[in-house]
């Protein structure tokens, strides 16, 4: 029997999606909820993984694939990409139809060979699933909504979580099999999930060999660096420091980061850019991120006990759950989230921009100590913005992993993670 469907603030995009477009793609990593999501607005489904029906797909997708997507509508095909072919199928039978709606694809991973594929400009849309927020596994208590901000709302209210609380829940993960679990099973999703990417996932999204080792070393460093703007050369002297060939050729790093960006195990930070009063030059360079931070400590094999006495590592990983979670938050109202550093050693963790033009930008502290400095740092950041051009930023905020939000006498917002929401 499956557990109880937990509401995933993706629903209301997908429901809009449905009715804007003749298909819509939910793609992310695996075991993130997307076929459950997805079997919520269905009429009927076809499910590429069914064995049973395993003979039957590939003989139909040969003869006459067109039948694969008869049924009611919301049709459902599930893990889309084990047969690339029927995306253009939809895509045709989108166009003839007419009409929103009709489909919802689900995939974990980009094809291998998609040069044959139509963009579905029109007719197909996206949207990225990530993992549970802190909101959606109901350990969030919601009081301070990202929207409400953006709309001149206040920072007000209080949460129960505490610092040995959001340990559990960033190692834990975003994983909706593993929120509500007794702790030990609840631990073990993660480890699994970066056992499985390492040993086989990461050769099978393409059908390129890869070395399973040189895998888990790759994924230990990035989770070292996580939340930092690490180069790849780092990275690299970080994998071929425990190959006793010791070679690592460029092109073979590219193509391991590569595989894991087509299974959404990471996602690339974009910089904002604005225009600025001083001749400044910005580093344009993306961040990396683990879709959750909870691969990051299994990558690294460390426990929520193991982060409590760890706070460097804490603060890092903690950063990248607030990342995942204002990720999640902004694309529901129609935003992104980028990162900013120039050539001066400015940063700031998050700037959050919504398709309107307004922005917001976030530091993230994992407790109090460093809030006076993030303060500053975020009014120095918006002393280089052109706000006549910009427009006066929505909001400041530090997001912490303390307990009680409120608006401090700078202007800067204090907001708890077990706080925030969409």
């Amino acid at each position: 029997m499956k557990d109880e469907y937990l509401k995933r603030i993706i629903d209301g995009e997908l429901d809009m999606a449905l009715k804007t477009f003749g298909a819509v793609l939910i793609e992310g990593p695996k075991w993130c909820g997307k076929t459950m999501t997805a079997e919520g607005r269905a009429a009927s489904a076809l499910y590429m993984q069914d064995i049973d029906e395993e003979d039957f797909l590939f003989h139909t997708m040969k003869t006459k694939p067109s039948v694969l997507l008869e049924g009611e509508t919301p049709r459902l095909i599930d893990e889309w990409q084990m047969f690339p072919k029927i995306w253009n199928g939809v895509r045709f039978a989108v166009d003839q139809r007419g009409g929103t709606g009709h489909f919802i694809l689900t995939g974990s991973s980009v094809p291998k060979d998609d040069a044959g594929l139509h963009t579905g400009t029109g007719r197909i849309t996206r949207l990225l699933m990530r993992p549970m927020t802190l909101f959606e596994s109901l350990e969030s208590n919601g009081c301070v909504s990202l929207r409400s901000l953006f709309n001149g709302g206040e920072a007000e209210g209080a949460t129960l979580l505490s610092i040995e609380d959001i340990a559990f829940a960033l190692v834990r993960g975003g994983w909706p099999e593993s929120v509500g679990k007794e702790r030990n099973i609840a631990l073990k999703y993660a480890r699994n999930y970066v056992e499985t990417v390492t040993r086989s996932d990461i050769s099978r999204v393409d059908d390129v060999e890869r070395n399973p080792d040189r895998a888990e070393r790759l994924m230990r460093s990035l989770a070292r660096n996580e939340s930092t703007p690490s180069k790849l050369t780092t990275i690299k002297n970080d994998v071929i420091g425990g190959d006793p060939d010791n070679t690592f050729a460029d092109n073979t790093l590219y193509s391991y980061l590569n595989a894991l960006r087509r299974m959404f195990v990471i996602e690339d930070m974009p910089a904002w850019s604005f225009d600025k009063r001083s001749n400044t030059v910005m580093q344009t360079s993306s961040k990396r991120y683990f879709i959750d931070p909870s691969i990051a400590a299994a990558a690294l094999k460390i426990s929520p006990e193991g982060l409590l006495r760890d706070l460097r590592t804490f603060g890092l990983l903690f950063e990248s759950l607030c990342i995942r979670d204002m990720r999640v938050y902004a694309q529901a109202n129609d935003g992104k989230v980028y990162h900013y550093r120039d050539r001066n050693g400015l940063e700031v963790d998050a700037v959050i921009e919504f398709y309107d033009g307004r922005w917001g930008a976030a530091e993230v502290k994992l407790g109090s100590k460093g809030v006076e400095e993030a303060a500053k740092n975020l009014m120095k950041f918006k002393e280089k913005v052109d706000l006549e051009k910009m427009g006066e930023p929505s909001f400041l905020m530090i997001v912490t992993a303390t307990d009680r939000a409120y608006l401090r006498k700078d202007g800067v917002y204090i907001v708890p993670i077990g706080c925030l929401r969409d």
